[in-house]
């Protein structure tokens, strides 16, 4: 069987600069796959390639059989991928429930995920939906980023940096929904610098470096050394 999402040889370019190298990843039906690497190795240009954000060349992505590497972002999300982009990305004049309804745009399956869905995922939101998103915490916000691409009833959920700048505590209720999102049938990509968290979360791991995949593996057969060469270099001295 075909896997859900194929991506193959993809490169990612920023005018002249060169910030992906031929990146190879697959992710099935119901899966979690995790990527991580430092500041700097590609995670979010992988995000933003496959999300629609960054054109590439259409055989570079895959979904379903069918070739999108070269589709707009709307587009994209239209045939069933929604991006959380790191920073959130909210509009601060509208409100929470605004913020959420946007995610309806361009819908073209119905699904699970309503703004009732939402709010019992996330019970703050509703009792924050009149409220601007800019009145949010950093977590609630994040909150509400995820709900507003879940509002799209998307197949894949592609999640970039969900715990950058927010308290472990906050973290943790925030990754305690993904068993109920996984529930639905949505496969999901995260990306994280976290290692612990990302290895707690997934089926399978990819580690990037400058670009490339380093490292890939199911998160009970890779052990802290060959997580660390493939993270910072095997010439790096291993960190405390």
């Amino acid at each position: 069987m075909a896997n859900l999402l194929q991506i193959a040889g993809l490169k990612a370019f920023y005018r002249d600069f060169q910030a992906l190298f031929g990146v190879d990843l697959y992710l099935d039906a119901g899966e979690t796959v995790a990527v991580i690497g430092a500041n700097g190795a590609g995670k979010s240009t992988l995000m933003r390639s496959v999300a629609g954000v960054l054109s590439n060349q259409p055989e570079m992505v895959v979904y379903k059989g069918e070739p999108i590497g070269a589709l707009s972002a709307p587009d994209v999300m239209a045939r069933g991928i929604a991006l959380v982009p790191e920073g959130r990305k909210l509009f601060a004049s509208m409100t929470v429930e605004e913020n959420l309804l946007i995610g309806t745009y361009g819908r073209k399956v119905d699904g699970p995920w309503t703004l009732r869905g939402v709010y019992e995922l996330f019970p703050i939101l509703q009792e924050r939906r009149h409220n601007p998103s800019t009145a949010l915490s950093g977590g609630q916000q994040q909150m509400v980023a995820i709900g507003r691409a879940l509002m799209s009833n998307p197949q894949v959920l592609l999640c970039d940096e969900l715990s950058l700048g927010l308290a472990p505590v906050v973290i943790k209720d925030i990754y305690a929904a993904f068993p109920r999102i996984r529930a639905t049938g949505a496969a999901i990509i995260i990306v994280e610098q976290d290692i612990g968290q990302a290895l707690a979360v997934s089926d399978r791991v990819y580690c990037m470096m400058e670009g490339r995949i380093t490292l890939t593996g199911r998160p009970g057969e890779l052990d802290r050394a060959q997580i660390h060469a493939a993270y910072f270099g095997a010439d790096q001295h291993e960190l405390g």
